[in-house]
């Protein structure tokens, strides 16, 4: 049996004190009643009964010849119909119900007395914790002493057969409902029913084989109640039983009885997780065809909430911002109660809603309320952003608090870095990096891998693509503290700029960097709060200009000479020498985070050579790939596929050296500073697609500010912003690329149909197979090289399928008839 522990009430005990669970022994102990049944044999060894069986002796002495063979008999039926065993305490219950006859208490002190007539397998040292089997009828046949040996006869084995299946209605908590298993990783999504806690979040899955089978079930509840109105009321009611309620006229749900007081009962609906208390007349008994589907109702643990799972001020926000709201959902932890990330989807942008949640535990009184017209000193403008927008720190109680806070973990990390590694990164989790020679608050924004990941500085608003090695667990006695302190990142733009400016050139945003960066003493102006986007509008002055508008950093970067966008230009990455724009060699830029971290990061290898080669590549091309001799297996991984005339395979064992690659670049060019560059076809770049960099090469310049570039390792064509695209530095040019144009053999080579394409796609793409190669085309180009190749799919453990037989069978007919 495997009833929800979360949702059956008493029963999650049923393995300690007086009741056990057959779970614990092996399948020959498994009992089919549970604690409801037993607590109900257990009331009956005192209940008063007019009856009592006339078999047994006046005197109720217990002892083996007290014990009629008639009695024995009864007892023995009812053993008969439990072939997997009986709990000892049960059988009062079941024989007082099926005979109308008391039990003698005195048996169950001593079960050696039915020893004769079945096997007791004690558990404990506990007398009455045993479990009773049937012994076969030719020792019951010896052992039954009356006048003409009781047997079981047809007629009394199909007595005993209807009975049983009477038992089963009566009983139904001996039919088992299977557990609910977690989805399995996909695009999943909750419904938030219900919390005591953020560790105790109640809610239910959606999906085909979850909310959509749960409906279908109750309409067919709905159909099976009215139409059996036979179908009785619950008479005896227990904890723990599984039963029908009806809610309203034609509604039926499934519910478990939590508690019993009078004609009234405490159900909880274990498809929804919320109880109610209902009159007795609303319960009846379950059909057995709806304990199939597993109870819906689960708990979930929300990812870092857990330190503060039962403080009233976040459980109460929780609260209003999920339940009865349906979330996307990123499961981090599979578990009987899983760990999970809950997002809302609704809007433009995805919405993490544990990190929102959290705000809520923020030191009202450490906030920065800005004022419209107020003047601020010792501004200090930590970061700028490629579209302008700037983060500042003002001098503030929280500042200062951050600072001692800081201090301590300091102090407290000299020795014990090493034992705070963090091994669950997931999106909106805070921990610390080391930056500047101290700890500093970050919130991880984007997973990239095992490896990698980006984070935002809280009290900088420095973006940046960090190892998961650097990153630092904050210790659980500092954690309410730091997480307290609201971000001291201040999100500002240059107030009154014209509008004519438009899209912000590379020029500007060096301009504005190589300004403000360097100076920790501006005075600001607040003109304007845009609540919506979090962002104050602002006039920044140096000291010596304060407040002369006309002087103001929003003025002087009006009327440089720094807004005529080119086309073939933008913001790439160096690390030093020159450029054609008037800037510093050094910035307060997320490239001091190069080397700030506990251990050397890939960054340090390739900083001295950029800057002895002043970022110009000296590495024109990597070597070839390596191929396979023809006729020989080479296990690849098919990365895109259009046709059979047309696809793209990656060398498996090189798989593992791409993926390092890809996450060096990111790191690299993520903390890199960036430089104007000249853009021109045919050469290599590196390019930013979807939060990743791959090595690219230019296939064309389209005047609306776009690249057609190719992927060169992944063989695909994309269209990026001229802004996405930095060079291709030699540490990066030493792989070969991985991306292979292939064919496949063994099929004539024609004009494929868009049907037979996306029949051939979803065969091979993404997969990997076995690549037989027949031929190749050499070119100039290495990625231009092409193959002629068999693909087989060995994943079948007995049969290999050659795609080709696949495709001559079934996609050349297909493009035929279309």
């Amino acid at each position: 049996r495997n009833p929800q522990p979360d949702l059956v009430g008493s029963v999650e005990k049923v393995c300690t004190g007086d009741h056990m669970d057959g779970l614990l022994y092996p399948a020959k102990r498994i009992p089919p009643l549970v604690k409801s049944d037993i607590e109900q044999g257990k009331a009956a060894q005192n209940v008063p009964s007019s009856k009592v069986d006339p078999l047994l002796k006046s005197s109720m002495e217990t002892t083996s010849a007290s014990l009629s063979s008639d009695f024995k008999q009864k007892v023995v039926n009812i053993l008969l119909k439990y072939s997997s065993g009986l709990w000892a305490n049960a059988l009062p219950k079941l024989y007082q119900d099926i005979y109308q006859l008391k039990f003698p208490e005195g048996v169950l002190n001593n079960l050696e007395l039915l020893s004769d007539v079945c096997t007791v397998d004690h558990i404990s040292d506990n007398p009455k914790k045993a479990i009773l089997y049937a012994k076969p009828q030719r020792y019951l046949d010896e052992n039954l002493n009356v006048p003409e040996k009781v047997q079981m006869h047809d007629d009394v084995k199909a007595t005993a057969e209807q009975q049983y299946e009477e038992s089963k209605e009566q009983y139904p908590e001996s039919l088992t409902v299977p557990p609910l298993v977690t989805p399995a990783e996909g695009s999943l999504s909750v419904l938030v029913v219900e919390l005591n806690n953020t560790n105790e979040v109640i809610i239910r899955y959606v999906g085909k084989d979850y909310s959509s089978a749960q409906e279908q079930m109750e309409d067919e509840m709905k159909e099976y109640y009215s139409q059996n109105p036979t179908v009785s009321l619950v008479q005896s009611v227990s904890v723990g039983q599984i039963v029908a309620v009806r809610v309203e006229e034609d509604a039926w749900l499934r519910a478990q009885i939590t508690s019993v007081e009078d004609n009234r009962i405490k159900v909880c609906y274990v498809d929804y997780g919320f109880s109610e208390v209902i009159e007795k007349n609303y319960v009846y008994k379950l059909g057995k065809q709806f304990y199939s589907l597993p109870f819906q109702a689960a708990k979930c643990k929300l990812a870092g909430l857990e330190f503060f799972c039962d403080d009233p001020v976040l459980v109460k926000t929780v609260e209003l911002q999920t339940c009865s709201k349906i979330f996307a959902v990123e499961i981090l932890e599979k578990s009987d109660i899983p760990l999970l990330v809950l997002y809302d989807t609704s809007g433009e942008e995805d919405i993490n809603i544990n990190a929102t949640c959290r705000k809520a535990l923020y030191d009202k009184s450490l906030e920065l309320h800005l004022q419209v017209d107020a003047i601020y000193t010792n501004v200090r403008v930590t970061s700028v952003s490629s579209d302008g927008s700037l983060y500042c720190q003002v001098p503030s109680k929280g500042l200062s608090r951050l600072s001692e806070i800081l201090q301590k973990l300091e102090d407290y990390f000299h020795y014990k870095t090493s034992e705070f590694n963090v091994s669950l990164p997931f999106c909106g989790k805070i921990c610390l990096f080391p930056y500047k020679g101290k700890w500093a608050r970050v919130e991880i924004t984007i997973v990239h891998s095992s490896r990698a990941l980006d984070v935002q500085f809280m009290d900088t608003g420095t973006v940046a693509s960090v190892k998961v090695s650097e990153l630092r667990e904050i210790p659980s006695q500092f954690l309410r503290e730091v997480i307290a302190i609201p971000p001291q990142a201040i999100k500002c733009c240059l107030a009154d700029l014209p509008l004519n400016t438009g899209m912000w050139t590379p020029d500007a945003v060096l301009w504005l960097r190589d300004t403000v960066l360097n100076c920790s003493d501006f005075s600001m102006k607040v003109t304007k709060l845009d609540g919506s986007k979090g962002t104050a509008h602002v006039y920044l002055f140096t000291p010596e200009n304060f407040p002369d508008v006309d002087h103001s950093i929003n003025r002087q970067i009006i009327n440089a000479d720094l807004w005529k966008h080119q086309k073939d230009v933008f913001l790439s990455v160096t690390s030093g020498g020159t450029s054609s724009t008037k800037v510093t060699s050094e910035t307060v830029s997320a490239l001091e985070l190069t080397s700030l971290g506990p251990e050397k990061s890939f960054t340090d290898s390739v900083k001295p050579a950029l800057e002895r080669s002043g970022a110009v590549p000296t590495i024109d091309m990597p070597p070839p790939l390596p191929l396979s001799k023809l006729g020989e297996p080479m296990d690849v991984y098919i990365s895109v596929a259009c046709h059979p005339g047309r696809f793209v395979v990656q060398p498996w064992q090189e798989l593992h050296n791409l993926e390092v690659l890809m996450e060096e670049m990111m790191l690299y060019y993520s903390m890199a500073e960036e430089r104007p560059v000249n853009i021109e076809k045919n050469k290599l770049y590196a390019a930013k697609v979807e939060n990743k960099w791959y090595r690219v090469i230019i296939k064309g310049i389209l005047t609306n500010g776009l690249l057609s570039i190719y992927e060169l390792d992944y063989g695909k064509h994309e269209l990026v912003s001229m802004k996405k695209v930095q060079p291709l530095v030699d540490a990066f040019r030493k792989l070969p690329f991985q991306a292979i144009i292939a064919q496949l053999a063994g099929v004539k080579n024609q004009q494929w149909s868009e049907e037979a394409s996306v029949v051939f796609r979803n065969r091979v793409e993404k997969k990997p197979l076995v690549a037989l190669i027949q031929a190749v085309n050499e070119s100039t180009n290495s990625w231009d090289r092409k193959i002629v190749t068999y693909l087989v799919d060995t994943a079948l453990p007995d049969t290999d399928i050659w795609i080709h037989d696949f495709v001559s069978q079934d996609l050349v007919e297909f493009s035929k008839v279309n």
